[in-house]
């Protein structure tokens, strides 16, 4: 691999199956932002006092998706072993997403048919195959279950990671860290770039056409590949983590909207690295508890619901638009914060699992157990008081080594 370290950093990232728990939990940070910010938006909270809190404190959530991508592009590459090939890792893809994405595109069109809301039928069979994203005209990218345009920006990703994971292997350092350091520079150049976009097809071209939200994706995949190598070079996640903060107050407070975004890529991929560092090191995070993980492990099902199950109970009650008086209004918001976690739960424990079981390939899997992986694998953090360079490698056969996919589920 040209420009390998090969220091102590560089063995303790060299596994290309370890998990990073604290990634894990950090995509429920990230559903948890998208959610605030459509709950902010909806227009559920009345009380002018209480409506300001929750518009300050999720007035950019709609980068959680922002974050969704850069965390894809990372755990997918980290996660990347040599013995996989393209077609098993589009199939574990499709297994991981399109299942659940399918029986939410029914609920929306069950829904739909109760409201007696018209429905294209081109539209609705773009949205089932995940190409909405592609198309500029209103009503078509955000339609039917309107959170899924972002999976449709996701297959392009994946689609294009496996054919471009081999030269991204060979890339010298200074070409990743120019990849690093360029996407936040090229974010910020898509407000002037969009006046070269028809006025009514801007907002498309810059939030939603996936070559352009793929900026995102390749970010997460350079930092991680210089981390993998030892070569990246970043604060650890206390510091990390207080930037993020800084960085949302100041952006949500006083940066123009044009800013923001590219801001937040930075703050974004420094928490999302050093996470990633701390697991590796065996170091403290709190990304990485039981209910985090569980959490994580349902956030993509969370995000898939819940502006469908939010917009279906305002309008049967009649609330929709209205906002709820008081205390009630913060009440509601709540309560559907659990409904869509009970709601996410059942989705992954009855859909999401069963089908990525049936239909996810096995075959790299079971050469793994026969032969151990040839990358070397390594656990997920080092063994407390053994220092933050020691990671114990597990025994051939070790089910925490063996039985994990060969690309960890990145949403």
């Amino acid at each position: 691999m040209t420009g390998a370290a090969t220091d102590a950093p560089a063995a303790r990232t060299a596994s290309t199956a370890s998990r990073l728990p604290s990634l894990t939990g950090l995509r429920w940070v990230a559903a948890l932002l998208v959610f605030g910010f459509h709950a902010a938006t909806m227009g559920i909270i009345a009380e002018p006092g209480h409506k300001a809190v929750v518009d300050w404190a999720f007035a950019l959530g709609l980068s959680g998706v922002q974050f969704f991508f850069i965390l894809s592009g990372f755990v997918l590459v980290w996660s990347a072993r040599p013995s996989d090939t393209r077609r098993a890792f589009w199939r574990r893809r499709v297994a991981k997403i399109w299942p659940s994405h399918v029986v939410l595109w029914v609920a929306a069109l069950a829904v739909a048919a109760w409201f007696a809301d018209p429905v294209d039928r081109f539209v609705a069979v773009e949205n089932l195959f995940l190409l909405q994203a592609w198309d500029p005209r209103p009503g078509h990218f955000y339609s039917v279950n309107t959170v899924s345009w972002s999976l449709s920006c996701e297959f392009f990703f994946y689609l294009c990671l496996p054919l471009a994971l081999p030269f991204i292997r060979r890339a010298r350092p200074w070409a990743l860290w120019a990849v690093v350091v360029a996407v936040p520079l090229l974010i910020l150049a898509l407000w002037p770039a969009q006046a070269l976009v028809p006025e009514e097809s801007r907002w498309w071209f810059t939030q939603i056409f996936p070559p352009v939200r793929s900026l995102e994706f390749w970010m997460g995949v350079a930092a991680a590949e210089l981390m993998r190598r030892g070569r990246w070079r970043g604060p650890n996640l206390l510091v990390a983590s207080l930037l993020f903060v800084a960085t949302w107050v100041l952006a949500a407070q006083w940066v123009r909207a044009e800013l923001w975004a590219a801001l937040l890529s930075v703050a974004y991929i420094l928490v999302i690295a050093a996470a990633a560092d701390a697991d590796v090191r065996g170091r403290r995070s709190p990304w990485r508890s039981r209910p985090m993980l569980w959490l994580g492990e349902v956030s993509f099902a969370f995000y898939l619901v819940h502006v469908l199950v939010m917009i279906t109970v305002l309008r049967l009650t009649g609330d929709w638009g209205v906002g709820f008086p008081g205390w009630w209004g913060l009440a509601v918001v709540l309560g559907f914060l659990l409904v869509n976690l009970a709601l996410a739960g059942l989705l992954h424990r009855f859909v999401e699992t069963p089908m990525m079981r049936l239909l996810t390939p096995r075959g790299p899997a079971r050469a793994t157990r026969r032969g151990g992986d040839a990358a070397g694998a390594t656990g997920p953090s080092a063994a407390p008081g053994k220092g933050a360079g020691a990671v114990p490698r597990p025994r051939t056969g070790d089910r925490a080594a063996d039985d994990r996919p060969a690309y960890v589920d990145s949403r």
